[in-house]
């Protein structure tokens, strides 16, 4: 297999920083976890950060298939 230069968490679109911290705090909102003022992410709960990161993931999947379908239909 090709070895690869950046890391597999890297983004690939740099910009998509912010829009992705925003998801973070958004979706921690609504399923009611506390996100570390300090950024500090060592004393949550591995469990609380699987939620956020699967709630985030399940967003950009629909995101992603109401654009695909938006384009089907032109």
């Amino acid at each position: 297999m090709a070895s690869s230069n950046r890391s597999s968490n890297s983004l690939l679109v740099p910009n998509a920083t912010a829009a992705l911290d925003q998801m973070k705090y958004e979706v921690a909102r609504e399923i009611g976890i506390a996100i570390p003022q300090d950024g500090y992410y060592g004393e949550m709960a591995t469990r609380d950060a699987g939620a956020i990161g699967g709630n985030i993931t399940r967003k950009l999947v629909q995101m992603a298939e109401m654009q695909l379908a938006g384009r089907a239909s032109r």
